[in-house]
């Protein structure tokens, strides 16, 4: 019998998706796991893993469309079996989305040496259809993607198309303008053009002149201010910053690492961090409380948020799944690997679901301490400043040095109590001052 594929939830509180590629196709057999797509969202491009196994009888969507989450995008079933009739769609087509965007005005472009002469651009709904990692690469080199002749599905713009495109002088012909940073949604009417608006809010009339740059913000900048500010006004913050000596834990990194002589293997002291904060919410559940109103969610598996900051400066947690259960040196492996996805724009749902304590890391910035927001709906978040060389009083009363790093817990208060949050950042300055408790 037919089993429905629905589009998985892809995390970032993502309500939708564009789909750029199947990489199944119908008759092929898949199992649960397998990817069968790949979307890109605000932040990232994710791939999609099939939730049903079968043969896969039919998809409804093509490249280029909007999917939404938790829509059925495709069935399966026995080989040789029908597609069934009345399966409901979830998504909008791109062709319906184009009916209502307004015609772009044609703009002259040159000839592409990356394959031919550059045709227009792929679009969706006046959106030029390339990858983030594309899309970053064309911005440091200046390059305007509407130039440029995709070769990925659909016509898509891959990174190969920007690193080999090399612009000539050539006749002018149609193509779509330039599309710029898909922006938030407009201001409604009667908002001067010249007022700042965002959220619903009006920030007051832009400043003009030589001065200053103008430039809009984009969906996933947009995202991220709408979230920070919901959780910074809607969440009772309390924080509560612990001094940490580092001095054994930089001693066991150091010894551990001359045993691996693979640099893309060798552990961080953020990797001891991520791991020391997974043990302590292990040992100490509280911290992994979810509020939701009438309710509170306990969470049994420790998934760690590592906050990644983004080339285009976005912000992204990528998620260490069973932080606590995993080995220091598959962590570190598996954390570096995570982070490089990020980074590079394509990242597997797994990297970015589950979240239920977050840590963010700004000591390679020489940071010494600050307070960050909670990301919900976790209960907390661990904010880690540099490790820096600090006179300190000796038990018996004598002067030395050790390496000081300041740890700043922020904590829902509906969730958490003052004195739990204390007794969390205890038992963590516990882990990272005996740090062989981490093997």
């Amino acid at each position: 019998m037919a089993k429905e594929i629905i589009l998985p939830d892809l995390g970032m509180d993502m309500e939708e998706a564009l789909l750029i590629t199947w990489t199944k196709q119908p008759g092929d057999t898949i199992n649960v796991g397998d990817v069968i797509a790949e979307v890109e969202t605000d932040k990232t491009t994710v791939e999609v893993q099939a939730t049903v196994g079968g043969t896969i009888l039919e998809w409804k969507f093509k490249p280029g469309d909007q999917l939404k989450i938790g829509g059925v995008i495709g069935s399966v079933g026995e080989a040789g079996e029908s597609a069934p009739v009345a399966v409901a769609a979830s998504a909008k087509p791109a062709a319906a989305a184009a009916a209502t965007t307004p015609v772009v005005q044609a703009a002259p472009v040159a000839v592409a040496t990356n394959g031919g002469t550059a045709s227009p651009a792929t679009t969706d709904s006046g959106r030029i259809m390339i990858s983030p990692i594309a899309r970053k690469i064309a911005d440091e080199r200046g390059i305007d993607p509407a130039l440029v002749r995709g070769t990925g599905p659909g016509g898509r713009i891959v990174r190969e198309d920007v690193e080999k495109f090399t612009p000539s002088a050539a006749p002018v012909v149609a193509a779509p303008a330039p599309s710029t940073p898909e922006a938030p949604k407009a201001a409604p009417a009667g908002v001067p053009s010249n007022v700042g608006y965002l959220g619903g809010h009006t920030y007051g009339k832009l400043p003009e002149g030589d001065g200053v740059t103008i430039e809009d913000v984009s969906k996933l900048r947009a995202r991220i201010a709408d979230r920070m500010a919901t959780a910074q006004q809607q969440i009772p913050h309390f924080y509560v910053t612990m001094e940490v000596q580092m001095d054994a834990l930089v001693a066991l990194r150091k010894q551990l690492n001359a045993s691996i002589p693979d640099e893309a293997k060798k552990i961080s002291v953020n990797d001891m961090i991520v791991k020391a904060v997974a043990l302590a919410a292990r040992d100490f559940p509280q911290v992994q409380t979810h509020y939701y109103g009438d309710k509170f969610v306990i969470h049994k598996h420790v998934n760690v948020g590592i906050a990644v900051a983004l080339d285009n400066g976005g912000l992204m947690n990528v998620v260490a799944q069973d932080a606590d259960r995993v080995s220091l040196g598959l962590l570190a492996q598996e954390n570096r690997a995570r982070i490089g996805r990020a980074r590079e724009g394509k990242v597997a749902p797994a990297d970015i679901q589950g979240e239920t304590i977050t840590v963010s890391n700004l000591g390679m910035y020489g940071v010494d301490v600050f307070s960050a927001i909670v990301n919900p709906p976790s209960s907390a978040i661990i904010a880690v400043g540099a490790a820096k060389q600090t006179p300190v009083v000796k038990e018996d009363g004598s002067i030395g040095v050790a390496s000081i790093c300041k740890l700043t817990l922020s904590a829902d208060h509906r969730a958490v109590n003052g004195a739990e949050g204390g007794q969390y950042m205890a038992l963590l300055r516990d882990y990272l001052q005996n740090p062989m408790r981490l093997l």
